[in-house]
């Protein structure tokens, strides 16, 4: 089945075939920024089935500071609208699309919260889906464990010297 999504303006539109998870809401800073809200709901395709249809030579993209490692965290947006597009060329076997986008309903709901140490003072999680931090995100995604003396950055730290 296919599914349809497209930017505020409508001048940006795509397709994709298959959802395949994870179907995340995430808490960072980074997509609480990009959002402008609570936490962005993503859900990952298949990038075997997605494309653009419309407007990719209005995408527009950011590469924001490098937290940890690169790469470096990319969002893309409509140059008309501003709102988040999923990137219009992905080299993984996965590319994550921003639900509010969505024309269609994907048929998945959200599975789980992450990065929940960044929820906002001003928000409450009330739902029942499982709630991830950092550590346990990356326990579950990689099966690794972080050190003890991690530090947990922000956007706003500066960690390039710049």
């Amino acid at each position: 089945m296919t599914t349809h999504g497209s930017c505020l303006c409508g001048a940006v539109r795509f397709v994709f075939e298959e959802a395949a998870g994870p179907f995340e809401i995430c808490h960072c800073n980074r997509c609480r920024k990009l959002s402008g809200a609570q936490g962005m709901p993503a859900i990952s395709v298949l990038s075997n089935g997605y494309r653009m249809t419309q407007g990719r030579e209005l995408i527009t993209s950011y590469s924001a500071p490098i937290l940890y490692g690169p790469p470096a965290y990319q969002s893309q947006f409509c140059s008309k609208c501003g709102s988040p597009l999923p990137t219009p060329d992905p080299g993984e076997e996965s590319v994550e699309i921003p639900a509010g986008l969505l024309d269609d309903d994907p048929r998945w709901l959200p599975d789980k919260h992450i990065f929940t140490e960044f929820v906002p003072s001003w928000d409450r999680i009330s739902d029942d889906l499982p709630q991830y931090d950092m550590k346990r995100l990356i326990l579950h995604r990689e099966a690794r464990v972080l050190p003890d003396d991690f530090e947990l950055r922000t956007h706003y730290d500066d960690v390039q010297g710049t």
